[in-house]
């Protein structure tokens, strides 16, 4: 169960740092700097910019990192 939880945050923060760094390119810079702070920003901005994929992987990472702490 540990190596899930694991995996599970690593690709959370991975999706996380990817949406941010779109953030940065496609919409205003300062938005990736808060979205980097206030993390549900990112998929909010990330989904309305085109990302879909990155914010799914966002969404998924984290559901499956809260489900696995749920059970642990």
């Amino acid at each position: 169960m540990g190596t899930l939880l694991l995996v599970a945050l690593v690709v959370f923060v991975a999706a996380h740092l990817a949406l941010v760094a779109g953030i940065a390119r496609r919409e205003a810079w300062w938005r990736a700097g808060v979205a980097l702070v206030v993390a549900p920003l990112a998929p909010w901005w990330g989904w309305h910019a085109g990302m879909r994929r990155r914010t799914i992987a966002w969404g998924a990472a984290l559901a499956v990192y809260a489900a696995g702490l749920a059970i642990a």
